[in-house]
């Protein structure tokens, strides 16, 4: 998946609702100049007005950064006690061990196929 800039990714959040920048900015409590920064790249979206657009539009911040193209994010309650365990494990390993860990996964994928 290609990493959306957030920027674009609360535009077209925008235009598919056919809200205007107006009614976002008096929701936000910014000023429809400044909300346009945000849409346009030019200025950092705080974070709590990020949630509050989140909120809004009842996406996850996940969608809202890019990081996931699932409006609803990836929630730990939709995973499995399996899922759960596993990434709780996984959490608590070093980058370096994260990593080792993948390489190995992948060696173990190729070898059942």
């Amino acid at each position: 998946m290609s990493k959306v800039a957030y920027y674009q990714r609360i535009r077209d959040l925008r235009e598919d609702s056919d809200a205007t920048q107006q009614r976002l900015a008096e929701y936000l409590g910014t000023s429809s100049q400044h909300y346009g920064k945000y849409e346009n790249g030019n200025a950092e979206i705080p974070f709590e007005r990020a949630i509050m657009l989140a909120e809004y539009y009842g996406v996850s911040l996940d969608y809202i950064a890019g990081l996931t193209n699932n409006k609803r994010g990836l929630s730990a309650s939709s995973l499995t006690d399996d899922q759960q365990e596993l990434l709780t494990f996984v959490s608590g390993l070093s980058q370096e061990e994260r990593c080792l860990l993948k390489r190995l996964i992948r060696r173990l994928g190729d070898t059942i196929k």
